[in-house]
């Protein structure tokens, strides 16, 4: 039993994991849990203050504006400058934001803390999100885990994603509501919730500070500026624009307003809506492990297409579900598939980037993204208000399969000259858990 307990913690916390790489992780445990709570309650909070689907449809907008913004300029600027001191800023906004909506209630302010903290992003029990400092994150892993042990580094960072937002899901019940509850006596149900996500975003950012980052600061050349677009990359990121420009209208449709549908369409509170997300994420642990040994078998790209698609299909009976535990059941497959996408694709991204770029690509890579899904989330407040519940998710569907079908167009025949050799650390147990020399 000791033996096979070790293995256990082995598996899961190997050798080659050092200490930069343990910093990110606890990191991002801690942020996961802080954006889990306000992914579950923010878009309640807004409804029982008196917003309109419409109305968050508009503050979903400004918070994908300003999260594209502060996400490109990070990433252009962690590339000549170094990542640690966005791990450590963008936490802390995000923990100044928590703490002014659990005071404040007036429109301008909590629109204007949203895009400063980045609330109302992610996708339900998505804890992926972590905010705008994500392409200094990855930059930060790649080069931490190199070769064939990168796609198991992000297998773990998605696996601490998910523990922590099962944890959030779980803190996210604190919202004490009741039907008739008055707006002022909202901002009072939910606070202790946002208290806890401001405590763990800080969190997050003071642990960031253990960091050591050996790529900052950079002394630019005679003649070289000091900020440049990243033209080595320029063939990745093409495709990029293109596959992410059409998955961001799809996670506009239905991302920031998951809670708020279960919320209007059966009546979930936020402690039912809070327990649902920490069980997805529960169920994710594995797969977001899994997620290299099913790129080392089928391929990087067409796993990633087949997640996609899956994914894509069935938002379908999902919205169809006649009560919110069986819609819930679907989502927790649907997101359980979806987990095993998420550190392919970011492997995969820093698989492509020029070593000196790889910030850059991570953040431009899905700047298009940002601008489909910014305008998504507006139609779909309309819908929502408007047309019916069910009209965003199916447009959603259709996007999200769409998205797959290009993806393995314009990745899937592609092979991309490698930048660095894939070898595996000496004596990882991951080795086999990655993705082959030969995946493009």
């Amino acid at each position: 039993m000791i033996d096979r307990s070790r293995g256990l913690f082995h598996l899961l916390w190997p050798e080659w994991i050092g200490p930069n790489l343990r910093i990110i992780l606890i990191a991002r445990l801690t942020m996961s849990a802080a954006r889990a709570i306000a992914g579950v309650v923010t878009a309640l909070y807004l409804a029982a203050e008196g917003f309109s689907a419409v109305e968050l449809g508009l503050l979903f907008f400004v918070v994908t504006a300003a999260s594209a913004a502060m996400a490109t300029l990070i990433g252009l600027l962690a590339d000549r400058f170094g990542r640690k001191p966005f791990l450590i800023v963008i936490p802390l906004l995000a923990a100044l934001a928590a703490a002014v909506y659990a005071v404040f209630r007036e429109p301008v302010v909590l629109f204007a803390f949203a895009a400063v903290g980045t609330f109302g992003r992610g996708a339900g029990a998505g804890g992926g999100s972590v905010g705008p400092y994500q392409p200094a994150e990855s930059a930060f892993v790649a080069e931490v885990a190199t070769g064939q042990v990168r796609a198991a580094a992000f297998g773990r960072l998605a696996f601490v994603s998910a523990l922590g937002a099962l944890v959030g899901g779980l803190l996210a019940g604190l919202a004490r509501t009741h039907p008739h509850l008055s707006m002022a006596g909202a901002t009072a149900a939910y606070r202790p919730a946002f208290l806890a996500a401001g405590f763990l975003a800080a969190a997050a950012g003071l642990i960031a500070l253990g960091l050591r980052d050996e790529s900052a600061p950079k002394p630019s050349r005679p003649g070289r500026p000091r900020i440049r677009w990243p033209r080595r990359s320029w063939p990745a990121l093409w495709r990029f624009w293109v596959t992410n420009s059409v998955n961001g209208v799809a996670i506009g449709m239905f991302g920031p307003f998951m809670s708020y549908w279960l919320y209007v369409r059966y009546g979930a509170t936020p402690g039912e809506i809070g327990l649902l997300f920490a069980l997805v994420n529960l169920g994710s642990l594995v797969s977001t492990l899994s997620a290299a040994s099913i790129a080392r078998r089928l391929g990087t790209v067409p796993a990633i297409v087949a997640v996609r698609a899956v994914t894509g299909v069935m938002l379908v009976p999902m919205v169809l579900a006649p009560s919110f535990w069986i819609a819930g059941g679907l989502y927790l497959v649907r997101m359980v598939v979806q987990r095993v996408g998420l550190p392919l694709r970011q492997s995969f991204t820093q698989d492509l980037a020029d070593p000196e770029e790889r910030a850059s690509l991570a953040a431009l890579s899905n700047l298009p993204a940002q601008g489909t899904m910014a305008g998504s989330q507006v139609l779909a407040g309309y819908l929502f208000d408007d047309v019916s519940l069910a009209a965003p998710f199916e447009l959603a569907a259709a996007f999200q399969v769409a998205n797959a079908v290009l993806y393995g167009v314009l990745f899937g025949p592609w092979r991309p000259r490698r930048k660095e050799a894939a070898l595996p650390a000496p004596g990882s147990p991951d080795s086999v858990l990655s993705p082959p020399d030969a995946e493009p």
